[in-house]
């Protein structure tokens, strides 16, 4: 049975704290700013409602982030689409949150249909802005060049030679990546995994979050040989067991019934090295 190691408690809230931080930051500079007519209140009404009206969005919009990734990795839809998708989703209970906030201590009236729109479309934009901001931050932090997707990771002349076929492992002191994981997890990682602002490191035994970014994650995989064969995965050649066509879409079987995307741009090249 495949065991899997929680994500260390310090290292998610540390994530939390620095994006309510973030957050805190906008709903002052939307206090300050005024937008949507709200600049006719008092200033510490003002800072008041876009901080909270700032950190309740986080709490909103922040889940989107595993419904992309879960269609993103099952229907290999574009994460922009998908993005646009959810926050089209949670726009709607955030605008009762903003309408309803409005209207407090006083009781809660219903608004008509344009009333209901034009709140829709302004926490529409507001939500829209932050989520593409938070959304541009990641995609910079994890994006790799084009050449160094497709390449596998550098393998010294010796070490391949001396290395099994099989053997997804090496040495702690030339994979640094290990030394980050339990040592209940082993040395022989399959396979990385990029989750939001973490990589999900999967090896023989099990799996950890790391936080950091993909592409830093990739350079402390020494001699591994592997490829990243798509946007969001890392995948050591060694662990591949079989390829499963769904159409277009071409996922890698690997060790522990972990199933990689390929990205269609990837597949002929591993294709033609041999992958499949």
């Amino acid at each position: 049975m495949a065991s899997f190691e929680p994500a260390p408690r310090a290292r998610i809230v540390r994530k939390i704290m620095i994006d309510l931080t973030i957050m805190t930051v906008i709903g002052v500079v939307l206090a300050l700013i005024g937008p949507f007519g709200s600049f006719a209140q008092p200033l510490v009404f003002r800072l008041v409602s876009w901080v909270g009206f700032a950190w309740i969005g986080y709490g909103i919009y922040s889940p989107m982030s595993w419904l992309v990734d879960r269609l993103h990795q099952s229907l290999q839809l574009p994460r922009p689409a998908l993005w646009v998708l959810g926050v089209i989703l949670a726009t709607i209970p955030m605008t009762a949150v903003v309408w309803s906030m409005n209207y407090l201590p006083n009781p809660v009236q219903l608004p008509s249909l344009e009333q209901g729109l034009t709140s829709y479309f302004y926490v529409f934009l507001v939500g829209g802005a932050i989520t593409a901001f938070f959304y541009i931050i990641e995609t910079r932090g994890n994006a790799e060049p084009a050449e160094t997707q497709i390449a596998p990771a550098a393998v010294p002349a010796a070490a391949t030679a001396a290395a099994s076929p099989a053997d997804t492992s090496s040495p702690v002191s030339e994979t640094p990546l290990l030394e980050r994981l339990p040592a209940a997890l082993g040395s022989d990682i399959v396979a990385l995994e990029m989750e939001d602002h973490y990589v999900r490191v999967h090896t023989a035994l099990g799996s950890e979050l790391v936080l950091m970014r993909l592409r830093d994650a990739m350079k402390e995989l020494g001699p591994l040989e592997g490829r990243q064969v798509h946007r969001s995965w890392w995948v050591a050649r060694a662990a591949v067991e079989d390829a499963v066509r769904d159409g277009r879409n071409v996922r890698l079987k690997l060790a522990r019934d972990i199933e990689a995307p390929v990205s269609r741009a990837n597949v002929s090249q591993l294709r033609d090295a041999g992958w499949f």
